[in-house]
């Protein structure tokens, strides 16, 4: 079995499997986790409004501890949004998805995809920086947060290793590029799926329900959270 069908088969599989018991195992963990119950009237009404409220204010920058909230708060939305628009808008990645769960949409052009991979690139760059350079960040950073930002980057960079030619090409030649470097970009998303559940990476799901539920806690008390 050469490289490319082991991770094109039994790596696959097996890092896609661990990564959907992984999450449900989470998920379990966070519905099953004690709650006390409120039993004091709330002091607001409208609780729900108050749980958006929350969402989305602590989706702006706010002043604090670090030097730069506005960027510190709005970088993370450029590698976000970017790395969504590389996985959910690359010609290659809808023709992959197609072939394994049979779903497609238009893809993006790829001057889009470039731009995208650039700006995501440049963005978890400047992540770290921050991380390194800003005190408090690096007090409190664990190797969790450091090995979840070299799989992100590892997987962005082997990806764009990849490509020599246009999705266009790509296309008329099957979705075909070279075993060795695809192989590689594989097994580097495979390790990615494995962390993904474990990791602080699970925060881009557990990031709005916590939110909301420090936003309706906060709103049973008369808080504004």
């Amino acid at each position: 079995m050469d490289l490319l069908t082991l991770a094109r088969g039994p790596l696959l599989v097996g890092s896609v499997l661990i990564f959907v018991l992984g999450m449900l195992w989470r998920a379990a963990g966070l519905i099953r986790r004690p709650t006390k119950l409120a039993t004091s009237t709330p002091r607001r009404l409208h609780v729900q409004g108050a749980i958006w409220f929350t969402v989305l204010r602590h989706m702006l920058p706010r002043a604090g501890t670090r030097p730069n909230p506005t960027l510190a708060t709005l970088n993370p939305y450029f590698y976000h949004f970017g790395l969504a628009f590389i996985v959910f808008g690359y010609a290659p990645h809808i023709a992959f998805l197609h072939r394994h769960l049979g779903v497609s949409w238009p893809a993006l052009p790829d001057a889009v995809m470039y731009l995208a991979a650039g700006v995501t690139i440049i963005s978890l760059l400047v992540a770290l920086a921050m991380r390194l350079m800003d005190p408090t960040l690096r007090r409190i950073s664990s190797a969790d947060d450091y090995i979840s930002w070299g799989l992100l980057f590892l997987v962005i960079f082997t990806g764009m290793a990849l490509i020599d030619q246009p999705s266009s090409a790509y296309a008329a030649q099957g979705y075909s590029a070279d075993p060795t470097r695809l192989a590689i970009h594989l097994m580097s998303l495979e390790l990615l799926l494995v962390w993904f559940p474990f990791g602080k990476l699970f925060h881009t799901v557990s990031w709005f329900f916590g939110r909301a539920q420090f936003g309706a806690f906060m709103a049973r008390r008369g808080v504004r959270a």
